[in-house]
């Protein structure tokens, strides 16, 4: 590996990283190409149904992109899907070098972007930054390899482990720096979910705040369908809710969702799974889980969570431990905790962010 080659494929991934929460169900992807040393074209794909990365930085390049290298973060696809192959844009642009950072998951592609390349007689590098290039698709991948979108828990506590007062008080635990990364959160979120608790408790409006043009898709799992005629998630302006909750029988709330733009779905064995795979069928990649204990639980306990945001805020309330962040797992040995590896903690101004992903092994 070259420092040229890490260097531009550090600059793909950046690239890719601008379309953050808008590409769903497809990758991030970026594409630079480099001729006598300089960057001649770049690109990335910005959402599904537009050209792919290496499309935007040919047309970029023009001429100049003949005899190049072409570094892209992920394998150039090899089939017609909503655009032409990648791969063929880069053959008829007579491109001499391709390197790429990680083999595309998708069977459709897996392999066969680069066998079309090399057979053309173009030279094909690929591991290049390789982890950096997983870690950037983590969400794809994982959905491509489960057909099941990648699960996201965000959650803030004190110093002593609670989420809320004893009057179920919460807001605000963290401070605003800390509310801002959470915003950023649902920035590259595909959709959000809370519970009913939370919706009654806490009111939220679930969007970026403005930070960027992408808001997520608002989910509220109900199975008491107990829902407050007035909320800010029934204001669809903004972003789209969808509330999955039991067979309900007709009644002036449902109608009132309904004539509101709000969508409900009824599901007679309503369960975290179900709504997670009614959720990829939509296309999401990554959903970011905002609710309470019980509902964490839940997911938590039936693999719908893979990766852990915990903020911790110095301070410190007592009482009697109604509210905790995640509800029973039934765990009454330390030997059985779930572990988190690939842990990291960084500090927000006052407060403190541990990272890390669920292993189940």
């Amino acid at each position: 590996m070259t420092d040229i080659d890490l260097l531009m494929m550090n600059r793909c991934i950046q690239l890719a990283k601008q379309a953050e929460g808008k590409t769903s169900p497809n990758p991030l992807v970026g594409a630079v190409i480099v001729k006598n040393g300089e960057i001649v074209g770049e690109g990335y794909h910005p959402q599904a149904g537009l050209p792919h990365a290496e499309v935007y930085a040919l047309k970029q390049a023009g001429e100049r992109a003949k005899n190049a290298t072409v570094y892209v973060n992920l394998e150039p696809c090899n089939h017609y899907g909503k655009t032409p192959p990648c791969t063929e844009a880069l053959i008829g642009a007579g491109v001499k070098r391709v390197v790429v950072g990680m083999i595309d998951p998708d069977e459709r592609v897996s392999g066969r972007g680069i066998k079309r390349l090399a057979e053309s007689g173009i030279e094909v590098k690929i591991g290049v930054a390789e982890d950096a290039c997983l870690r950037l698709n983590e969400a794809f991948i994982h959905r491509v390899k489960t057909g099941l979108p990648f699960g996201v828990f965000k959650y803030a506590m004190t110093l002593d482990g609670k989420i809320a007062t004893d009057t179920g008080h919460s807001q605000w635990i963290t401070g605003k720096s800390a509310r801002h990364f959470v915003h950023e959160l649902r920035s590259i979120s595909s959709a959000v979910i809370i519970g009913g608790n939370t919706l009654r408790r806490d009111n939220p409006l679930l969007t970026t705040h403005g930070l960027t043009s992408h808001n997520p898709l608002r989910v509220v799992i109900t199975a008491s369908f107990d829902l407050p005629t007035s909320a800010q998630l029934w204001q669809q302006d903004t972003a789209k809710t969808v509330v999955f909750t039991t067979p309900q029988p007709d009644s002036s709330l449902k109608d009132s969702l309904l004539s509101q733009g709000v969508e409900i779905v009824e599901i007679a064995n309503l369960n975290t799974t179900m709504v997670m795979e009614n959720l990829a069928k939509r296309g999401c990649n990554s959903v970011l889980w905002e609710c309470g204990g019980n509902l964490a639980k839940d997911a938590i306990a039936s693999g719908n969570i893979q990766k852990i945001y915990c903020f911790i805020a110095p301070k410190i309330i007592g009482g009697k431990g109604l509210f905790s962040p995640i509800g029973d797992m039934k765990i009454d040995n330390m030997n059985n905790a779930l572990a988190l590896k690939n842990t990291s903690i960084r500090q927000i101004d006052a407060d403190f962010l541990i990272e890390g992903y669920l292993n189940f092994n």
